[in-house]
Order: C-alpha cells, then sequence, then structure tokens
C-alpha cells in the first residue's frame, strides 16, 4: 500500500543555505521536481525577499547553476525555475535515485519539511539508506497509509491523493499553476486516469456533501 512520509532535515543539509543565512525571514516552497539527465530543474516559491534579495542569494549559491524568474506575486511569493549544480550531491539527488515521489517540500530558517510517496516499506528502507550514505540525517515526523480518513468520507485512497496534489500544485487556481500532464507525470499516472480520479473525487464529494446538507434540512423541517 502507498504511504505518505514526512520528514525534516536541518538546512545545513540542503540547497539553499545561504539564501536562509542572509535572509532570516525568508521561506522556500519546491513548487515540482524534474529529473533531467543532468541535474534537477525544480521550480521554487520563494517569500518573504525581495527579487533583488533572492536573486543574489541564489547567485552566491553553490547548489544552484542558473535560474529564471517565472512570475513575482508580491507578498504571495515570487516563483523561479532553478537548475541545480550536478556536482551537489544531497537529498534531491537521494529522492530521485530513489522509487519515492515527492509530493511538497518547504524550508525555513531552521529546517526543511518534506512529504513523500513512498509506494513500499523497502522503497522507504531504501531511501534512508541513500540518505545515509550521504551523510543526511533525517527526522521522520509522520508515516502514514495513504487511506480514506473521516475527512475523506467516499473518497478512494487513489482519488484523494490526486485531488491533494492538484490543490497543492495550483490545479484549481486562476490563472492554473500546473496542468493535467505534469500532475499526471508526478503521480506516474496517465493523463486519463488522473482525469477521471479528478472527477470521480469531485462526485463523491459533492455526494458526501448534500447528503448531508439534505439531511440537516430534512432534520430542521421535522416537527418537534
Amino acid at each position: 500500500m502507498a504511504t505518505l512520509v514526512e520528514f525534516s532535515v536541518s538546512t545545513e543539509q540542503f540547497p539553499f543555505g545561504t539564501l536562509f543565512g542572509t535572509i532570516p525571514g525568508v521561506s522556500v516552497e519546491l513548487e515540482r521536481l524534474v529529473p533531467t539527465t543532468e541535474s534537477l530543474f525544480p521550480y521554487v516559491w520563494i517569500r518573504g525577499a525581495s527579487s533583488s534579495e533572492a536573486e543574489a542569494a541564489l547567485k552566491a549559491a553553490p547548489e544552484t547553476a542558473g535560474f529564471t524568474q517565472i512570475d513575482d506575486l508580491g507578498t504571495d511569493g515570487i516563483l523561479y525555475r532553478t537548475a541545480w549544480n550536478p556536482d551537489i550531491d544531497g537529498i534531491l539527488e537521494a529522492i530521485v535515485d530513489s522509487s519515492v515521489t515527492l509530493l511538497s517540500a518547504t524550508g525555513k530558517r531552521d529546517q526543511w519539511l518534506f512529504r513523500l510517496r513512498v509506494s513500499s516499506h523497502g522503497a522507504l528502507s531504501e531511501f534512508r539508506r541513500r540518505c545515509q550514505d550521504r551523510g543526511i540525517e533525517i527526522e521522520v515526523a509522520r508515516v502514514q497509509p495513504l487511506q480514506p480518513t473521516d475527512r475523506t468520507d467516499g473518497l478512494t485512497p487513489a482519488q484523494f491523493e490526486a485531488l491533494e496534489l492538484a490543490y497543492r500544485r495550483g490545479y484549481f487556481d486562476e490563472p492554473r499553476r500546473a496542468t493535467l500532464d505534469e500532475l499526471a507525470s508526478e503521480l506516474e499516472i496517465t493523463r486519463q486516469s488522473l482525469a477521471g480520479r479528478l472527477k470521480r473525487g469531485h462526485r463523491n464529494l459533492l455526494a458526501g456533501l448534500f447528503d448531508l446538507t439534505q439531511a440537516a434540512d430534512r432534520l430542521q423541517e421535522s416537527p418537534s
């Protein structure tokens, strides 16, 4: 069964240490992780810093091999596409080299918080071993099977995972910050399968909402 894993690492063990050192109030969120043959090109949101401050720190960081500003939303953050230095071997390479999927990563002054989807206990063990081989200390905060809970009544684990990823990646934003193709690639399914999961997930959520609403209306209308 697929499992959700949340863990943290210190900022010294992850890129953008220079950024945190020069701008203490800043936060960074990985928007998307895309492996290539030479390096990693994640989209990152930087909040709590001006574009000049962020770009000065990015230029000084040894982990970055280049960057391009995609959007500047002021207090909501600045979106960059950043190329990682292929000679820097760390947590990102451990993720890419393992059978895990990065769902989210957010960094602040003291630590980075990661959320992964792993397909099995063996995949999680493999990831932890790769981190140990690189001298990376991770602190696991939560390991939870992906299954329906009280707040996801009517949703299958796959539907919940698809809806959560689409929400976090900005698929429902206007304008959209992610496409079906990008989300499907991250979940390692086809575009058609993802569209079906989102459609069925929406239907199940609405069915639960209207059933509860109708039940409440009937209770209010019933004679005392």
